[in-house]
């Protein structure tokens, strides 16, 4: 577990889920009003600045407030969330989306990559071993915030038609999880800053495919990453029948 004070999880955890829900950066008024940490908004500055140190925080352009750093973000999905178990309607609607798939695999990963854009209303991204890319949920990026930059919708277009570059992107990611996080500020790209990946790999009939989803920063990660996990096991299962 990382080395931070209870307290100071609670206010990172409380930057983080601010962040998610508004797009906003978060300052320690707003942390005072909504998250009932039980100390002065003079106490939530300081341990601001701390965790700004730490590297879970980075200060905003715009305004006195807080962002997450990817640091952050990566904590909150591995140690900090609770993830949402998943429904039966969730689990029976997945397998009928991709079920008629099942025995055409270039349909099976299309299709797949569909049901990943609308469950995360972000863009869907498949890229095969051979480097065969499949997108879909084009229209979801224009809804975000982050989007609305023209360079930044450019830079993000330019990036999803080169499979070299996606797969360098996802061969960088050094991570025992089976459910990948990558964020824009690691790919050296000033425009990409705003942006969040995640990825999984699957094996599907001896090839090894990547899939997952593009967007901002802000996915509901409490629901998607396990609904990603149970996806990668359901198109595993179908494709080694």
């Amino acid at each position: 577990m990382i080395d931070l004070t209870a307290r100071q999880v609670r206010i990172l955890r409380s930057v983080i889920e601010e962040f998610i829900t508004t797009a906003e950066s978060v300052g320690s008024e707003t942390i005072d009003r909504k998250f009932n940490i039980g100390v002065s908004p003079a106490t939530i500055r300081n341990e601001l600045v701390y965790l700004t140190k730490q590297g879970y925080l980075k200060k905003a352009h715009s305004s006195a407030g807080r962002l997450p750093t990817p640091l952050a973000l990566k904590l909150y999905v591995n140690e900090l969330m609770k993830e949402k178990e998943l429904s039966v309607a969730d689990e029976v609607s997945t397998k009928e989306r991709i079920w008629n798939s099942r025995n055409e695999k270039e349909d099976l990963l299309r299709q797949g990559t569909k049901l990943l854009a609308d469950r995360s209303h972000a863009l869907g991204l498949t890229l095969t071993g051979d480097k065969k890319i499949y997108t879909a949920g084009y229209a979801n990026l224009l809804n975000m915030p982050e989007f609305y930059d023209i360079d930044v919708v450019r830079n993000v277009l330019s990036l999803i038609e080169e499979a070299n570059l996606i797969e360098e992107i996802f061969e960088s990611v050094n991570s025992e999880n089976p459910i990948h996080l990558v964020f824009g500020p690691e790919l050296g790209n000033r425009y990409l800053e705003p942006i969040g990946m995640i990825f999984m790999e699957i094996q599907t009939s001896g090839m090894q495919c990547r899939m997952g989803v593009l967007g901002s920063a802000r996915f509901e990660y409490e629901y998607l990453i396990p609904m990603m996990r149970y996806l990668r096991g359901v198109v595993e299962e179908m494709t080694d029948e």
